[in-house]
Protein backbone atom coordinates (compact mmCIF):
# COMPACT_ATOMS: atom_id res chain seq x y z
CA UNK A 1 0.00 0.00 0.00
CA UNK A 2 1.26 3.53 -0.64
CA UNK A 3 2.33 5.69 2.24
CA UNK A 4 -0.25 8.35 2.93
CA UNK A 5 0.52 11.98 3.41
CA UNK A 6 3.63 12.29 1.24
CA UNK A 7 2.08 14.52 -1.38
CA UNK A 8 -0.49 17.26 -1.20
CA UNK A 9 -3.74 16.35 -2.97
CA UNK A 10 -4.47 18.21 -6.17
CA UNK A 11 -6.83 21.14 -5.76
CA UNK A 12 -9.61 21.77 -8.23
CA UNK A 13 -9.00 24.43 -10.84
CA UNK A 14 -11.32 27.39 -11.17
CA UNK A 15 -14.59 27.88 -9.31
CA UNK A 16 -16.21 24.53 -10.13
CA UNK A 17 -17.50 21.90 -7.69
CA UNK A 18 -15.12 20.49 -5.10
CA UNK A 19 -13.85 16.96 -5.90
CA UNK A 20 -15.12 14.33 -3.49
CA UNK A 21 -12.95 13.00 -0.64
CA UNK A 22 -12.85 9.60 -2.38
CA UNK A 23 -11.37 11.11 -5.52
CA UNK A 24 -8.86 13.09 -3.48
CA UNK A 25 -7.74 9.97 -1.59
CA UNK A 26 -7.30 7.99 -4.81
CA UNK A 27 -5.16 10.65 -6.42
CA UNK A 28 -3.14 11.23 -3.25
CA UNK A 29 -2.43 7.50 -3.02
CA UNK A 30 -1.36 7.34 -6.65
CA UNK A 31 1.01 10.31 -6.32
CA UNK A 32 2.49 8.79 -3.17
CA UNK A 33 3.01 5.55 -5.10
CA UNK A 34 4.85 7.45 -7.84
CA UNK A 35 6.98 9.22 -5.25
CA UNK A 36 7.95 6.27 -3.06
CA UNK A 37 7.82 3.19 -5.24
CA UNK A 38 8.51 4.59 -8.69
CA UNK A 39 10.90 7.36 -7.67
CA UNK A 40 9.78 9.79 -10.37
CA UNK A 41 11.55 13.12 -10.65
CA UNK A 42 10.16 16.25 -9.06
CA UNK A 43 9.40 17.78 -12.47
CA UNK A 44 7.47 14.70 -13.61
CA UNK A 45 5.50 14.59 -10.36
CA UNK A 46 4.64 18.27 -10.72
CA UNK A 47 3.34 17.66 -14.25
CA UNK A 48 1.30 14.63 -13.15
CA UNK A 49 -0.15 16.55 -10.21
CA UNK A 50 -1.24 19.35 -12.55
CA UNK A 51 -2.71 16.88 -15.05
CA UNK A 52 -4.66 15.06 -12.34
CA UNK A 53 -5.87 18.36 -10.91
CA UNK A 54 -7.59 19.07 -14.22
CA UNK A 55 -8.96 15.52 -14.33
CA UNK A 56 -10.49 15.88 -10.87
CA UNK A 57 -12.05 19.17 -11.91
CA UNK A 58 -13.60 17.47 -14.96
CA UNK A 59 -14.99 14.62 -12.86
CA UNK A 60 -16.36 16.97 -10.22
CA UNK A 61 -18.02 19.13 -12.87
CA UNK A 62 -19.72 16.00 -14.21
CA UNK A 63 -20.99 15.01 -10.78
CA UNK A 64 -18.66 12.00 -10.52
CA UNK A 65 -17.67 11.26 -6.92
CA UNK A 66 -15.86 7.93 -7.25
CA UNK A 67 -13.49 6.39 -9.81
CA UNK A 68 -15.74 3.32 -9.98
CA UNK A 69 -18.36 5.51 -11.65
CA UNK A 70 -16.01 6.54 -14.46
CA UNK A 71 -16.29 4.88 -17.87
CA UNK A 72 -14.19 5.03 -21.05
CA UNK A 73 -16.46 7.73 -22.52
CA UNK A 74 -15.70 10.15 -19.66
CA UNK A 75 -11.95 9.61 -19.98
CA UNK A 76 -11.98 9.98 -23.77
CA UNK A 77 -14.04 13.16 -23.45
CA UNK A 78 -11.56 14.57 -20.93
CA UNK A 79 -8.62 13.93 -23.27
CA UNK A 80 -10.53 15.50 -26.16
CA UNK A 81 -11.21 18.60 -24.03
CA UNK A 82 -7.49 18.89 -23.31
CA UNK A 83 -6.70 18.84 -27.02
CA UNK A 84 -9.46 21.32 -27.87
CA UNK A 85 -8.93 23.64 -24.92
CA UNK A 86 -11.57 24.26 -22.28
CA UNK A 87 -12.27 26.04 -18.97
CA UNK A 88 -9.91 28.87 -19.81
CA UNK A 89 -7.01 26.55 -20.65
CA UNK A 90 -5.37 26.75 -24.10
CA UNK A 91 -5.39 23.61 -26.27
CA UNK A 92 -2.64 21.16 -25.36
CA UNK A 93 -0.14 19.94 -27.92
CA UNK A 94 -0.23 16.23 -28.71
CA UNK A 95 2.80 15.51 -26.52
CA UNK A 96 1.34 17.33 -23.50
CA UNK A 97 -2.08 15.72 -23.99
CA UNK A 98 -0.41 12.31 -24.27
CA UNK A 99 1.35 12.90 -20.95
CA UNK A 100 -1.90 14.02 -19.32
CA UNK A 101 -3.67 10.93 -20.67
CA UNK A 102 -0.83 8.78 -19.32
CA UNK A 103 -1.35 10.29 -15.86
CA UNK A 104 -5.07 9.51 -15.98
CA UNK A 105 -4.53 5.97 -17.24
CA UNK A 106 -1.90 5.39 -14.57
CA UNK A 107 -4.38 6.52 -11.91
CA UNK A 108 -6.99 4.05 -13.10
CA UNK A 109 -4.51 1.16 -13.31
CA UNK A 110 -3.38 1.99 -9.78
CA UNK A 111 -6.99 2.02 -8.57
CA UNK A 112 -7.50 -1.49 -9.96
CA UNK A 113 -4.34 -2.81 -8.30
CA UNK A 114 -5.35 -1.29 -4.99
CA UNK A 115 -8.86 -2.74 -5.17
CA UNK A 116 -10.52 0.68 -5.34
CA UNK A 117 -12.33 -0.25 -8.57
CA UNK A 118 -13.17 -3.52 -10.25
CA UNK A 119 -11.96 -2.77 -13.76
CA UNK A 120 -9.73 -0.36 -15.64
CA UNK A 121 -11.97 2.13 -17.43
CA UNK A 122 -8.97 3.63 -19.25
CA UNK A 123 -7.78 0.39 -20.82
CA UNK A 124 -9.25 1.07 -24.26
CA UNK A 125 -8.65 4.83 -24.28
CA UNK A 126 -5.76 5.65 -26.61
CA UNK A 127 -3.76 8.81 -25.89
CA UNK A 128 -2.88 11.24 -28.70
CA UNK A 129 0.20 10.17 -30.62
CA UNK A 130 2.90 12.88 -30.57
CA UNK A 131 4.61 13.55 -33.89
CA UNK A 132 7.77 11.50 -34.32
CA UNK A 133 10.82 13.59 -33.52
CA UNK A 134 13.86 12.67 -35.55
CA UNK A 135 17.13 12.30 -33.67
CA UNK A 136 19.52 15.21 -33.84
CA UNK A 137 22.76 14.13 -35.48
CA UNK A 138 25.94 16.09 -36.10
CA UNK A 139 27.60 15.86 -39.47
CA UNK A 140 31.07 14.35 -39.66
CA UNK A 141 32.89 17.69 -39.76
CA UNK A 142 31.04 18.84 -36.63
CA UNK A 143 31.96 15.62 -34.82
CA UNK A 144 35.63 16.01 -35.76
CA UNK A 145 35.62 19.63 -34.59
CA UNK A 146 34.00 18.62 -31.29
CA UNK A 147 36.48 15.80 -30.63
CA UNK A 148 39.54 17.82 -31.53
CA UNK A 149 38.38 20.69 -29.33
CA UNK A 150 37.93 18.37 -26.35
CA UNK A 151 41.60 17.37 -26.34
CA UNK A 152 43.10 20.75 -27.22
CA UNK A 153 42.54 22.44 -23.85
CA UNK A 154 45.36 22.35 -21.27
CA UNK A 155 47.11 19.59 -23.20
CA UNK A 156 50.35 20.25 -21.32
CA UNK A 157 49.16 22.20 -18.27
CA UNK A 158 48.02 21.14 -14.80
CA UNK A 159 44.73 19.89 -16.21
CA UNK A 160 46.39 17.77 -18.88
CA UNK A 161 45.09 14.54 -17.35
CA UNK A 162 41.52 15.85 -17.48
CA UNK A 163 41.96 16.95 -21.11
CA UNK A 164 43.13 13.44 -22.03
CA UNK A 165 40.14 12.00 -20.17
CA UNK A 166 37.70 14.35 -21.87
CA UNK A 167 39.01 13.52 -25.34
CA UNK A 168 38.96 9.78 -24.55
CA UNK A 169 35.40 9.97 -23.23
CA UNK A 170 33.99 11.76 -26.26
CA UNK A 171 35.93 9.58 -28.70
CA UNK A 172 34.61 6.54 -26.82
CA UNK A 173 31.00 7.75 -27.02
CA UNK A 174 31.18 8.40 -30.75
CA UNK A 175 33.43 5.43 -31.54
CA UNK A 176 31.21 2.86 -29.83
CA UNK A 177 27.70 4.36 -29.88
CA UNK A 178 27.53 3.78 -26.12
CA UNK A 179 24.83 5.32 -23.98
CA UNK A 180 26.25 7.76 -21.45
CA UNK A 181 25.43 5.34 -18.61
CA UNK A 182 27.28 2.56 -20.43
CA UNK A 183 30.35 4.75 -20.94
CA UNK A 184 30.68 5.94 -17.35
CA UNK A 185 29.91 2.43 -16.11
CA UNK A 186 32.55 0.71 -18.26
CA UNK A 187 35.32 -1.04 -16.30
CA UNK A 188 38.95 -1.32 -17.36
CA UNK A 189 38.52 -5.09 -17.63
CA UNK A 190 35.71 -4.55 -20.15
CA UNK A 191 38.23 -3.07 -22.59
CA UNK A 192 40.31 -5.03 -25.06
CA UNK A 193 42.14 -2.35 -26.99
CA UNK A 194 44.43 -4.89 -28.64
CA UNK A 195 41.41 -6.55 -30.18
CA UNK A 196 39.64 -3.20 -30.53
CA UNK A 197 36.48 -4.06 -28.60
CA UNK A 198 34.62 -3.27 -25.40
CA UNK A 199 31.90 -5.06 -23.46
CA UNK A 200 29.08 -2.59 -22.77
CA UNK A 201 26.50 -3.27 -20.07
CA UNK A 202 23.18 -1.88 -21.26
CA UNK A 203 19.54 -1.69 -20.28
CA UNK A 204 17.78 -4.63 -18.69
CA UNK A 205 21.02 -6.33 -17.72
CA UNK A 206 21.89 -6.98 -21.38
CA UNK A 207 25.55 -6.79 -22.39
CA UNK A 208 27.00 -6.55 -25.89
CA UNK A 209 30.47 -6.63 -27.40
CA UNK A 210 31.08 -3.73 -29.79
CA UNK A 211 34.10 -2.58 -31.82
CA UNK A 212 36.18 0.38 -30.65
CA UNK A 213 37.37 2.43 -33.61
CA UNK A 214 41.01 3.24 -34.13
CA UNK A 215 40.75 6.89 -33.10
CA UNK A 216 38.79 6.01 -29.97
CA UNK A 217 41.20 3.19 -29.06
CA UNK A 218 44.16 5.55 -29.44
CA UNK A 219 42.54 8.23 -27.28
CA UNK A 220 41.50 5.76 -24.57
CA UNK A 221 44.95 4.15 -24.55
CA UNK A 222 46.62 7.56 -24.13
CA UNK A 223 44.26 8.34 -21.25
CA UNK A 224 44.86 4.98 -19.53
CA UNK A 225 48.64 5.32 -19.74
CA UNK A 226 49.21 9.03 -19.23
CA UNK A 227 46.25 10.28 -17.19
CA UNK A 228 44.22 7.66 -15.37
CA UNK A 229 47.00 6.57 -12.96
CA UNK A 230 47.32 10.15 -11.67
CA UNK A 231 43.55 10.50 -11.30
CA UNK A 232 43.27 7.13 -9.56
CA UNK A 233 45.99 8.13 -7.10
CA UNK A 234 43.82 11.05 -5.96
CA UNK A 235 41.21 8.68 -4.58
CA UNK A 236 40.31 5.04 -4.33
CA UNK A 237 40.49 4.55 -8.05
CA UNK A 238 38.16 1.65 -8.62
CA UNK A 239 37.56 -0.40 -11.73
CA UNK A 240 35.75 2.19 -13.86
CA UNK A 241 37.55 3.52 -16.90
CA UNK A 242 36.61 7.16 -16.59
CA UNK A 243 37.46 8.88 -13.30
CA UNK A 244 36.80 12.36 -11.95
CA UNK A 245 39.43 14.71 -10.54
CA UNK A 246 39.02 13.15 -7.08
CA UNK A 247 39.71 9.65 -8.35
CA UNK A 248 36.09 8.45 -8.15
CA UNK A 249 33.85 7.22 -10.97
CA UNK A 250 32.78 9.92 -13.39
CA UNK A 251 29.05 10.63 -13.10
CA UNK A 252 26.62 11.02 -15.99
CA UNK A 253 26.10 14.66 -15.02
CA UNK A 254 29.85 15.33 -15.16
CA UNK A 255 30.11 13.60 -18.54
CA UNK A 256 27.30 15.83 -19.83
CA UNK A 257 29.18 18.91 -18.54
CA UNK A 258 32.35 17.77 -20.33
CA UNK A 259 30.45 17.47 -23.59
CA UNK A 260 28.68 20.80 -23.12
CA UNK A 261 31.99 22.61 -22.56
CA UNK A 262 33.55 20.99 -25.61
CA UNK A 263 30.49 21.81 -27.75
CA UNK A 264 30.58 25.45 -26.69
CA UNK A 265 34.28 25.71 -27.57
CA UNK A 266 33.60 24.04 -30.92
CA UNK A 267 30.86 26.56 -31.73
CA UNK A 268 28.06 23.98 -31.55
CA UNK A 269 24.67 24.77 -29.94
CA UNK A 270 24.39 24.03 -26.23
CA UNK A 271 20.89 25.40 -25.68
CA UNK A 272 17.56 25.04 -27.44
CA UNK A 273 16.10 22.26 -29.55
CA UNK A 274 19.38 21.59 -31.39
CA UNK A 275 21.57 21.52 -28.29
CA UNK A 276 24.32 18.91 -28.28
CA UNK A 277 23.81 16.22 -25.62
CA UNK A 278 25.55 12.91 -24.81
CA UNK A 279 22.87 11.13 -26.82
CA UNK A 280 23.72 13.33 -29.82
CA UNK A 281 26.94 11.37 -30.32
CA UNK A 282 25.00 8.10 -30.19
CA UNK A 283 22.55 9.45 -32.78
CA UNK A 284 25.47 10.59 -34.94
CA UNK A 285 27.16 7.19 -34.64
CA UNK A 286 24.04 5.40 -35.88
CA UNK A 287 23.29 7.89 -38.65
CA UNK A 288 26.85 7.85 -40.00
CA UNK A 289 26.92 4.05 -40.02
CA UNK A 290 23.69 3.94 -42.04
CA UNK A 291 24.94 6.70 -44.34
CA UNK A 292 28.00 4.54 -44.95
CA UNK A 293 25.90 1.55 -45.99
CA UNK A 294 25.59 -0.44 -42.74
CA UNK A 295 22.62 -2.78 -42.48
CA UNK A 296 19.95 -1.56 -40.04
CA UNK A 297 20.02 -4.87 -38.14
CA UNK A 298 23.77 -4.60 -37.63
CA UNK A 299 23.27 -1.09 -36.26
CA UNK A 300 20.52 -2.49 -34.01
CA UNK A 301 23.01 -4.94 -32.50
CA UNK A 302 25.67 -2.27 -32.09
CA UNK A 303 23.24 0.07 -30.32
CA UNK A 304 21.80 -2.67 -28.12
CA UNK A 305 18.20 -2.05 -29.21
CA UNK A 306 15.83 -4.84 -28.25
CA UNK A 307 13.72 -4.15 -31.34
CA UNK A 308 14.75 -3.10 -34.84
CA UNK A 309 11.77 -0.72 -34.83
CA UNK A 310 13.68 1.53 -32.43
CA UNK A 311 16.68 1.58 -34.76
CA UNK A 312 14.63 2.32 -37.86
CA UNK A 313 14.03 5.90 -36.74
CA UNK A 314 17.63 6.56 -37.86
CA UNK A 315 16.78 5.44 -41.39
CA UNK A 316 14.33 8.35 -41.52
CA UNK A 317 17.22 10.73 -40.84
CA UNK A 318 19.25 9.14 -43.62
CA UNK A 319 16.38 9.27 -46.14
CA UNK A 320 15.82 12.91 -45.25
CA UNK A 321 19.47 13.69 -45.97
CA UNK A 322 19.35 11.77 -49.25
CA UNK A 323 16.33 13.85 -50.22
CA UNK A 324 18.23 17.06 -49.51
CA UNK A 325 21.21 15.92 -51.58
CA UNK A 326 18.95 14.88 -54.43
CA UNK A 327 17.09 18.19 -54.38
CA UNK A 328 20.31 20.20 -54.62
CA UNK A 329 22.38 17.93 -56.88
CA UNK A 330 20.07 16.38 -59.47
CA UNK A 331 19.61 18.56 -62.58
CA UNK A 332 15.91 17.74 -62.86
CA UNK A 333 14.99 17.58 -59.17
CA UNK A 334 12.99 20.81 -59.45
CA UNK A 335 10.33 21.35 -62.08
Amino acid sequence: MPRAGLTAPPQPAGDGPEPSPALRRAVRGYLDHLTVERGLSTNTLTSYRRDLERYLATLAAGGVEDLAAVGPAEIAAHVARLRAGADGHPPLAAASAARAASAVRGLHRFAVREGLVGQDASRDVRPPVPPRRLPRALDVTEVVRLLETAGAVDATGPRAALSLRDRALLEFLYGTGARISEAVGAAVDDLDLTDGSVLLHGKGGRSRLVPVGGYAAEAVRAYLVRARPALAAAGRGGPTVFLNARGGPLSRQSAWTILRRAAARAGLPVDGARAVSPHTLRHSYATHLLDGGADVRVVQELLGHASVTTTQVYTLVTVDRLREVYATAHPRARG
